[in-house]
């Protein structure tokens, strides 16, 4: 007589089923790596601002050995770079350099913009704009050295008693 032996049956995974584990597999991976990158995007963002906090304490330190703020036409060079004075007079002055190494594009490669009189807060002040990841000017990316003064609605408080020396230069 034979006796049968029965096997256990196996059941597999359906088409289906790997299909669904992979789509569940596939939007954990995206919600992770959405967190990744804004915690990234705000990291370079934080690594910029620090960038604008050196750059004023070197120009407070340019202001109190010149009695001014460089002119647009002078730029950020005048902090590393003597020759970019354009008042000879006032080279004998120049107690720098006031940043150790060049420093005239952003964390993205973007040129860096100097304004001396400001357009964002007023004449008195000088601005320092940084394009942002997109690279263009005038959008909700670009950082500023007169962020830290914005209010709720992301306008300047011109109010403010901040002012470039209180970066700690």
């Amino acid at each position: 007589m034979f006796t049968h032996r029965h096997r256990p049956v196996r059941r597999a995974f359906t088409l289906i089923e790997l299909l669904i584990v992979i789509m569940i597999l596939l939007a954990l991976g995206g919600v992770v790596l959405v967190g990744y990158l804004n915690v990234s995007e705000r990291a370079d963002k934080d690594i910029q601002s620090v960038q604008f906090d050196q750059i004023d304490a070197a120009l407070t330190r340019f202001k109190l050995d010149l009695k001014r703020w460089p002119t647009e036409e002078e730029g950020l060079a005048v902090l590393w770079d003597k020759e970019a004075i354009e008042d000879e007079e006032l080279m004998t002055r120049w107690h720098g350099p006031y940043l150790e190494e060049k420093v005239d594009a952003d964390k993205w490669g973007n040129e860096l913009i100097y304004r001396f009189p400001g357009e964002l807060r007023g004449e008195a002040y000088y601005d320092l704009i940084s394009l942002g990841p997109d690279g263009e000017e005038g959008t909700a990316d670009d950082i500023t050295n007169h962020d830290r003064l914005k209010n709720a609605d992301g306008e300047i408080d011109q109010d403010s008693t901040f002012t470039p020396a209180d970066t700690g230069g």
